[in-house]
């Protein structure tokens, strides 16, 4: 059963890196995907850039390309990195943060999807070569202690400032204990 509430909407700031200037916005359509036994599906990252070195866990999603709708965005890359065709059952609300490494604001949508079915992922070459993603599939209290884990360094503590109130706000609309 899901709730009727209203959306998130959330703005954060990045207290991890120095603040020098914000160049570029960026639209990102993000997923927050679960099964009929409630599993949530993610993607856990390994990067060693100029972030840093980390392993990270994060909601699927990206960049909504030109002229496409967050709806038609969020199916593609959820098609893409996790392999899934979904039903967006609604939208979860808006997290406006920060990257000051890259000088850029996100614009994250998140939307609650149900999955339909998993089929082969499409990643692009970048992801597999500088990002080695991988589905997650965790229980809400396994994904929860997951971004606490991956809390130890700067990047993995400005992820899950963003994502840990959005499942919060899952939690309350699928009625989960």
């Amino acid at each position: 059963m899901i709730s009727k509430e209203s959306k998130l909407n959330l703005r954060l700031q990045d207290r991890k890196f120095p603040f020098t200037y914000i160049d570029h916005d960026r639209e990102i359509a993000r997923g927050i995907v679960f099964d009929e036994e409630k599993n949530f599906y993610f993607v856990r990252i390994h990067r060693d850039d100029s972030f840093g070195k980390a392993t990270l866990i994060e909601t699927s999603g990206g960049g909504v390309e030109k002229g496409e709708s967050l709806e038609t965005a969020i199916k593609r890359e959820l098609k893409e990195e996790l392999g899934a065709e979904v039903e967006i059952l609604r939208e979860i609300g808006i997290v406006s943060d920060y990257y000051n490494h890259v000088h850029r604001h996100n614009i994250n949508h998140y939307f609650l999807c149900k999955v339909r079915s998993f089929g082969e992922k499409n990643l692009m070459p970048y992801e597999i070569r500088d990002f080695h993603m991988e589905t997650l599939k965790l229980s809400y209290e396994e994904a929860i202690k997951e971004y606490e884990k991956c809390s130890n360094t700067k990047l993995g503590r400005l992820i899950a400032q963003r994502e840990v109130p959005v499942l919060e706000e899952v939690k309350k609309m699928l009625l989960i204990n």
